[in-house]
């Protein structure tokens, strides 16, 4: 296995090196196979989750997280089990197509009943599933929300003693810990809770605490917020105006017509655009975002893994844990809005051991992100361009997930102040 840093904040557990030194069922067994040995986020948390403790595992993008919460999971279902209608495991995920991508690594398993839920497509398939009798149930958020809020008793999540939040950095920011507190009283409150992602901030990890027990800590490489150190990335310094021009300059360099690029822009309307004009400039180029149907975006997605349409320019949708092979380059025709999120990006190349490259047009407009960028450049070990250099190295403090720009530190063994409000005081 390739030599990692890795910290485990309880330190009974000790990695595992090898299938054979778990005590696995056949099921399990017959699936790891088409594997040579588990990845370093894997050997770390599978003995932790196995013994039932709640997890957070952070690890870079194309780790096997995916496989690290999902053999835990399925070991963990009785024989019993398979006889009763309602799921054990819920693996909620910000993104349709990261719902459906872990559900591909469910049904590797092969004596288990899955589902997947998502919006976008219609619910009677979903409906029968649960009827029939489900296992794991692999779901988007707002569409579990709609299900049980529309027929609890069908969407029974009351047995489920393993839930999973992949990518928990995203599902405990401001757009979806909103929808988590409505599914988890659908829940019990025992139950192992785990949660992976690539990057893990400051904010963040004050708020996961409240979702977990006593929870074991795993870190695979830098704590701090980083990249895969096997991705080449370069950041040119750009007018705004010049960025399409730039865009068909670089296709020439990187794209030869077969290979996988991924091209990100920020907004709906502005990935719509760039590829409309890649398609002016005769190129073979797909696209998801949310303007699309779910139809459309699977297919784009299939053709883009498949290479029969190795071009593709999305928004970030597809940059959270998708597991594309064989991308060889990452163009950010924008930079994200977080540098976190940059990561998560670039992070579709140099997946499994592979070398990736990854270039991005920074604008004034991005000169809030500057600081970070360039902290993430050199754990890396990547070059700084001196232009990026010129817009400043501050570090913006990072907004609080429930709050925003309106929330301030407070020092709390500060005694507050007592204001009476006497008679003669009024709204006026």
């Amino acid at each position: 296995m390739k030599t990692q840093r890795i910290v485990i904040s309880d330190g009974g557990f000790r990695p595992v090196l090898a299938f054979d030194q778990l005590v696995l069922n056949a099921d399990v067994q017959a699936t790891l196979k088409e594997y040579a040995a588990p990845t370093p986020v894997q050997a770390a948390c599978w003995p932790p989750l196995l013994m039932g403790r709640d997890v957070v595992g952070i690890a870079a993008t194309g780790s096997g997280k995916t496989m690290g919460f999902a053999v835990p999971a399925v070991q963990a279902l009785s024989p019993q089990d398979a006889k009763k209608k309602a799921p054990s495991v819920l693996v909620l995920s910000p993104t349709r197509e990261l719902a459906m991508q872990i559900m591909v690594q469910f049904e590797k398993f092969k004596h288990m009943r899955s589902v997947c839920i998502y919006g976008g497509v219609a619910k009677y398939d979903q409906r029968q599933a649960f009827r029939a009798g489900v296992d794991v149930v692999v779901a988007t958020p707002g569409r579990m929300i709609d299900l049980l809020e529309e027929d609890p008793a069908l969407f029974d999540l009351t047995q489920i003693s393993y839930l999973v939040l992949d990518e928990a950095d995203r599902m405990l920011d401001c757009g979806f810990e909103q929808s988590l507190k409505k599914i988890l009283p659908f829940l019990p409150t025992q139950r192992q809770t785990v949660m992976f992602s690539a990057t893990w901030p400051p904010a963040i990890q004050k708020l996961a605490e409240t979702y977990l027990k006593d929870p074991v800590h795993v870190q695979v490489g830098s704590k701090d917020l980083s990249a895969n150190a096997a991705i080449t990335q370069i950041v040119e310094v750009v007018q705004p105006d010049d960025k399409e021009g730039r865009l068909l300059q670089l296709l020439k360099k990187y794209h030869n017509g077969k290979n996988r690029v991924l091209v990100f822009a920020l907004y709906k309307m502005e990935a719509s655009r760039v590829e409309n004009r890649l398609r002016r400039a005769n190129y073979n180029v797909g696209a998801i975002h949310g303007n699309l149907t779910q139809q459309q975006r699977s297919q784009a997605l299939d053709q883009f893994r498949t290479g029969v349409c190795p071009l593709l320019v999305a928004t970030d949708v597809a940059a959270r844990g998708l597991d594309i092979p064989n991308v060889e380059v990452v163009i950010n025709f924008t930079f994200p809005l977080t540098t976190e999120d940059y990561c998560h990006r670039i992070g579709r190349t140099g997946r499994a051991g592979a070398k990736g490259h990854a270039h991005t047009l920074f604008t004034h407009h991005d000169k809030a992100h500057s600081g970070a960028l360039i902290n993430v450049l050199r754990e890396a070990k990547q070059p700084v361009p001196d232009d990026l250099m010129a817009f400043g190295t501050t570090v913006k403090k990072k907004l609080d997930p429930n709050y925003g720009a309106f929330c301030k530190d407070v020092d709390m063994s500060v005694k507050p102040t007592k204001i009476t409000f006497g008679d003669d005081d009024s709204d006026a």
